[in-house]
């Protein structure tokens, strides 16, 4: 009997180490593909002559990606977008110095606010029913928070009054913010729809 547990015992440790490796490779896949999708939405850019803070898509990416992956891959993966970035490679929006110094530079506040905003739509998207208002509330909070720590670091970095940072880093983004937060909304709940009927 007890020989019979050892050699169920072996299979088991057999078949799970694969199943293990398996999701490390899955994961390691979706964070370098979800970052490499934050790039790719930061070179859709239009800069403003007002203003260093280009509109651009990534708030969008991040905020998709909280919706659609669960909190560590979100987090892992604007992490991983930030390391790329800071490293020198191209995936900051091109309207900027680049690297580390693009990082730290006045638009730095909303590249940093991006691991925080991931994770946390994630946690709101799952807390309840995955529905559009859900989503509305879940993205909007996260680009809230995106303006927020964007407009806080460029008014420390300018030494500018309130009422400019919020002309120059806030406002502007605003209905743009919007249209992004409910585009975010209705692909998570397409996708939650589809997840569904696939079981």
């Amino acid at each position: 009997m007890d020989r019979n547990v050892g050699v169920l015992d072996a299979g088991s440790r057999a078949t799970g180490a694969p199943s293990v490796v398996s999701s490390l490779l899955r994961g390691a896949g979706l964070v370098l593909a979800g970052s490499a999708f934050v790039a790719v939405c930061a070179h859709v850019a239009v800069p403003l002559w007002f203003t260093p803070v280009p509109v651009t898509m990534q708030p969008f990416a991040a905020i998709l990606l909280g919706l659609l992956l669960g909190p560590r891959l979100a987090a892992g993966t604007m992490l991983a977008y930030l390391a790329e970035g800071a490293a020198g490679l191209p995936v900051f929006t091109p309207h900027g110095l680049g690297g580390i110094a693009q990082l730290l530079g006045p638009t730095g506040g909303y590249l940093l606010s991006y691991p925080v905003v991931a994770p946390f739509v994630s946690l709101l998207w799952r807390a309840g029913a995955r529905n559009f208002s859900r989503g509305l509330i879940a993205a909007g909070a996260g680009s809230l928070i995106t303006l927020a720590m964007g407009a806080i670091w460029f008014g420390m970095w300018t030494h500018t009054a309130p009422t400019v940072v919020l002309s120059h880093a806030v406002l502007p983004f605003l209905p743009g913010d919007v249209l992004k937060v409910c585009a975010a909304a209705g692909i998570a709940v397409g996708v939650s729809r589809l997840r569904r009927q696939n079981g």
